[in-house]
């Protein structure tokens, strides 16, 4: 077995088959190898790791690669080294420790193992029932982009309204979420139903073009606004993260102005160029954490004027 060692944040850590394929490119994608999946890693690291440290992750790997077999892996395994950070969650009959990705290393022997994506809680070790982040997931129905585009625009407009920051961030996958820095004040239950708020005010507004229905059969052609990663134990991608896709397409923060790009498309970044995009540091206009109960306030008094 071919093998390297790496250094990164002071450690050395092995990379075991640098040279084995995990997107084989084709149709005009990229083709890419663990090795090129642990330089992105080490290059994004100090744009990527505010944003998962003190955070549990689900882990997606991909041992074959993309087009091989895919399973969630939520627990540290005991050969996994000490190093790596971690934090025991009560479970239903037990616990659960997940690993807690603070580091360079530990972000870069993830990708050894063949993590393509860190899927993050929204809450921090030691506050874990108290999220510090809600996620609104715009899902389309369809490929095109425009109706995300335009959701978008709304939840921007709507949390203005209401006076709460927000962040756009593409999902390398098909839409874009609608990130808001919270104080933690509040748990996940009043943090979801706050976010169900927003999202039936847009329904509301325009039943033909969204919807928040659960099942995909009762969704028609709407986009759908999903607040679910907003429950306890739940999880988004992490900012920077790679999802398994042909070319290896990157979950990218940026600005709310380069939501006009024409160019602008779920995909739009990968690990060839996502870390020119991380350099702009598309959020750091990104005004500090907001109390909710303010914001739900206004949002009660809003929906009722417009209604």
């Amino acid at each position: 077995m071919t093998m390297r060692t790496v250094r990164a944040g002071g450690r050395t850590v092995q990379v075991h088959r640098p040279d084995k394929v995990l997107f084989p490119g084709g149709g005009g994608a990229g083709q890419y190898t663990k090795g090129d999946l642990v330089a992105y890693c080490r290059e994004i690291a100090p744009y990527m790791l505010p944003h998962l440290r003190g955070r549990p992750l689900m882990l997606e790997r991909h041992p074959d690669g993309v087009e091989g077999p895919r399973f969630m892996q939520k627990n540290v395994r005991d050969h996994d080294p000490a190093w790596i950070g971690r934090v025991e969650v009560p479970k239903e009959g037990g616990t659960v420790t997940h690993p807690v990705c603070d580091d360079t290393a530990t972000l870069v022997y993830l990708a050894d193992q063949a993590c393509l994506t860190l899927h993050r809680w929204l809450s921090r070790t030691g506050r874990l029932d108290r999220p510090d982040r809600m996620v609104l997931d715009l899902d389309p129905a369809t490929e095109d982009f425009e109706p995300v585009r335009e959701a978008a625009r709304l939840f921007g407009e709507l949390l203005d309204e209401v006076r709460l920051p927000s962040a756009l961030m593409t999902t390398g996958s098909r839409g874009l979420h609608v990130v808001v820095p919270l104080d933690g004040r509040q748990g996940f239950d009043d943090v979801r139903a706050f976010a169900r708020d927003l999202a039936d005010t847009l329904v509301e507004e325009h039943p033909d073009r969204f919807t928040t229905a659960a099942r995909k059969k009762d969704r028609g052609d709407r986009l759908y606004l999903d607040v679910q990663r907003n429950g306890y134990a739940q999880t988004a991608v992490a900012p920077y993260s790679v999802r398994a896709a042909p070319g290896a397409p990157v979950a990218v923060p940026l600005s709310w102005d380069q939501l006009d790009d024409p160019a602008l498309g779920p995909r739009r970044w990968t690990i060839e160029d996502a870390v020119d995009q991380a350099r702009t540091r598309p959020w750091s206009g990104l005004t500090r954490a907001r109390a909710l109960g303010p914001a739900l306030r206004r949002l009660d008094a809003l929906r009722g004027r417009r209604r």
